[in-house]
């Protein structure tokens, strides 16, 4: 079993060892900018690494939404982080599922979403495999319900594209957790990470607030039975820098195994 946890860009081997981490994940540019990823200077040591690597997508992302302002630029966005993922030995580039707005039919979200793919597939495909993971909130969004996500897999799962199951989203989305991984693998055949992450909000809140497990509103041992049934590789999002991820690492090291 896999395990670490999402940190900062700036040295994120040095933060795999500071954590006992065997998985980093972390931002190639500022989450909430329309940057593409420079090269980096530690891109031959991450790729020579024992350390997992993978690479969570801008925040900005939104290849679902009918805006073409966004929506364009979220597909060459969503292409460009991806080989730079692939430079770096990423193992998978995480992307929220995206959403369209209130008044608008979120069927044609689930087209923008294979037209993304089809996209990708005229340039060559993506360079690192991409993983969609459930998001919390949002009436209209891609991935938040699991009927939504069966409706996203009809429309993009002859692409293959890979799953990255969030426990505070499914609890804060309003999806049971204790049969969350049973009825994933239903619908995708697949989870490829597991974003093990507590909850600040009750159950449907819709609010997406990370909290270090056994601190929040999420019964720690269901997280480590979602952990057990996934086998998937870990890595935690959560709060308090080095000493409240290690924490996490070895909560759940300690319940799963190495």
């Amino acid at each position: 079993m896999r395990i670490g946890a999402h940190v900062d860009s700036t040295d994120p081997l040095g933060a795999a060892t500071a954590r006992d981490a065997d998985t980093v994940q972390f931002f190639l540019t500022d989450p909430q900018a329309w940057k593409d990823p420079s090269p980096r200077a530690d891109a031959e040591a991450l790729r020579a690494s024992d350390v997992d690597v993978y690479i969570h997508a801008p925040y900005r992302i939104n290849v679902a939404t009918l805006n073409n302002r966004i929506r364009i630029p979220s597909r060459k966005l969503l292409m460009s982080h991806a080989k730079g993922a692939a430079d770096v030995g990423a193992k998978g580039l995480i992307v929220h599922g995206g959403h369209v707005d209130k008044v608008e039919d979120i069927a044609t979200g689930f087209d923008n979403w294979r037209k993304a793919f089809e996209y990708a597939a005229k340039e060559g495909g993506f360079a690192t495999p991409v993983l969609i993971e459930n998001t919390a909130g949002g009436d209209n969004a891609c991935a938040r319900r699991f009927d939504a996500l069966a409706r996203l897999w009809d429309a993009i799962g002859d692409f293959e594209p890979g799953f990255c199951l969030d426990t505070c989203h499914a609890h804060a989305g309003g999806e049971d957790l204790l049969t969350a991984v049973d009825r994933i693998k239903a619908i995708t055949g697949r989870i490829d990470l597991i974003h093990a992450n507590d909850s600040k909000d009750d159950f449907d809140s819709g609010r997406d607030r990370h909290d270090n497990l056994g601190s929040g509103r999420i019964d720690p041992e269901l997280v480590v039975a979602v952990v057990r049934a996934a086998g998937a590789p870990v890595v935690v999002e959560t709060p308090g820098g080095v000493d409240g991820q290690a924490a996490d690492i070895t909560f759940l090291r300690d319940r799963v195994g190495r």
